[in-house]
């Protein structure tokens, strides 16, 4: 060590630390695009970090065939409809795999000729007169475009193609009907080691430091195998973190028949939430677990990001509710409660326009615990589950001593307090007790602190008691007869 004559300063670490908040409702999407139209090559099973409508077509391209492409529905949703953002996107159709061969002839007109057909891999596409004896050249000949129904049009630039004739065009296409239910659910690829599907909800936070909110499907979240995928990896993101995951049960069955569906096929996690039926806006068709995933969106951004009130009651962005074949229901407050009480949410229009109804995930009814059952509740458990892990994260190996311990607790309890303040939690404390720290623990090097929170349940039943109170009548007498 060095001679020293003089006054010196140091430094220790604050003793309160101020908190790492986590993304309450982060949604990751899985599903297929049509990544033909991507302008910069296809992303396959390849997380996304989309903060806008623009970007979301420039990587993954844009269909209005919803059906085929599962994400421009969410894409459209949730910025076009609801302007929330960010949205992590995962694509599962590979143009290296998942294609079609095609041939069609067209007739141009005006230079312009339209083959209808989507998903087109613009390198693939052939051109040719309609006897095939003459093959026309990209950029030379005639250039390529595509609509917003996704189908591709082919425009006459020289002279080699006459006007008003027929040509024909030999192509590639993606063929979304090659996807399974083993695409969306993934797994770890033998030859690669490349996490694939669901198992890329892992790769969220090492690539982009934000914790998955919300896990979704839509579509394929209604098949019981990639639902019960969903909820485990909502309940166990990287060995610690926890978020929700929105399904919807089948559209094709009446009310009566989903709660059925939904205990037969154990959708029953305090990590899911069930949806049923659709909904429609305009010729527009969405899933409801898309929709829901705009309204948590909406409802957090009102309140600081902080998941304490529930979506229920709150607006959708739609003007019906539809089954599979697109037929228009109505369901009362009545039948509404009857999906409610069975843990189901559902699209009510009664007072004040179409509104997600509907309180309590999918671990309802087979346990009434609030902090299982209540939508809000569960995301505010995850969520200050979650913060306390990023905020006191750098704390792991530090020595196991007073201020260590100090800090941890301090600073959580002034964070808890503000919560409280603001009304978010109904009140919350953090302790280290000595009963859940045994000398062999604490050895180990394992502290285990106890937090208690309470937030708030929603108020899912108002009672006005009723009651005829007839000492109104005898001061009506008293006052008349004097």
């Amino acid at each position: 060590m060095s001679y020293k004559h003089g006054i010196y300063t140091y430094e220790v670490p604050t003793k309160v630390a101020p908190p790492i908040v986590s993304e309450a409702g982060l949604p990751v999407v899985i599903g297929t695009a049509p990544v033909n139209m991507a302008k910069n090559g296809a992303k396959v099973n390849e997380p996304a970090l989309i903060f806008t409508y623009d970007e979301a077509v420039e990587q993954f391209g844009y269909s209005d065939d919803w059906d085929k492409f599962t994400l421009c529905e969410f894409v459209y949703s949730h910025f076009a409809l609801f302007q929330r953002a960010p949205v992590v996107l995962i694509n599962v159709l590979d143009p290296e795999e998942h294609i079609t061969e095609g041939t069609q002839e067209a007739t141009l007109v005006r230079g312009k000729a339209e083959v209808k057909q989507t998903g087109i891999l613009p390198d693939s596409v052939i051109v040719t007169s309609e006897d095939g004896s003459t093959t026309y050249k990209l950029n030379e000949d005639y250039l390529i475009s595509f609509n917003q129904s996704g189908t591709m049009n082919i425009t006459a630039i020289s002279e080699a193609i006459p006007n008003n004739s027929k040509i024909k065009v030999t192509y590639n296409a993606l063929d979304p009907t090659q996807i399974t239910a083993s695409d969306i659910i993934g797994g770890i690829d033998v030859n690669t080691g490349k996490k694939l599907g669901l198992e890329l909800v892992n790769e969220i936070f090492p690539r982009f430091r934000l914790v998955p909110g919300l896990i979704l499907a839509p579509k394929w979240s209604s098949n019981p195998e990639v639902a019960a995928v969903m909820n485990a990896k909502a309940s166990n993101i990287n060995g610690i973190f926890k978020g929700e995951s929105i399904v919807d049960a089948p559209a094709n069955k009446n009310y009566t028949e989903i709660p059925e569906w939904k205990n037969t096929n154990n959708i029953v996690g305090n990590a899911q939430i069930t949806c049923w039926p659709k909904v429609k806006l305009g010729d527009k068709v969405y899933h409801l677990s898309t929709q829901l995933a705009g309204v948590i969106g909406r409802t957090d951004a009102l309140n600081r990001d902080v998941p304490y009130e529930s979506p229920s009651n709150k607006n959708l962005q739609c003007d019906g509710a539809v089954l599979e074949g697109g037929e228009e229901i109505f369901l009362g407050p009545e039948q509404a409660n009857y999906l409610n009480g069975e843990g189901i949410v559902t699209a009510l229009n009664f007072i004040g326009g179409w509104k997600v109804w509907g309180n309590r995930t999918s671990a309802y009814p087979s346990t009434s615990d609030p902090k299982d059952t209540f939508i809000p509740v569960r995301r505010m458990f995850n969520w200050i589950s979650n913060t306390l892990i990023l905020t006191h994260w750098s704390r792991i190996d530090n020595p196991q001593n007073r201020r260590l311990i100090e800090t941890v607790v301090d600073s959580a309890n002034l964070w808890l307090n503000g919560l409280a303040a603001d009304e978010f939690i109904l009140g919350g404390r953090v302790a280290f007790l000595q009963e859940e720290n045994p000398v062999t623990d604490v050895m180990d090097g394992i502290l285990k602190f106890h937090v208690y929170i309470t937030p708030p349940s929603p108020a899912r039943e108002i009672d006005f008691i009723m009651e005829y109170d007839v000492n109104y009548v005898n001061a009506f007498i008293e006052s008349m007869a004097g």
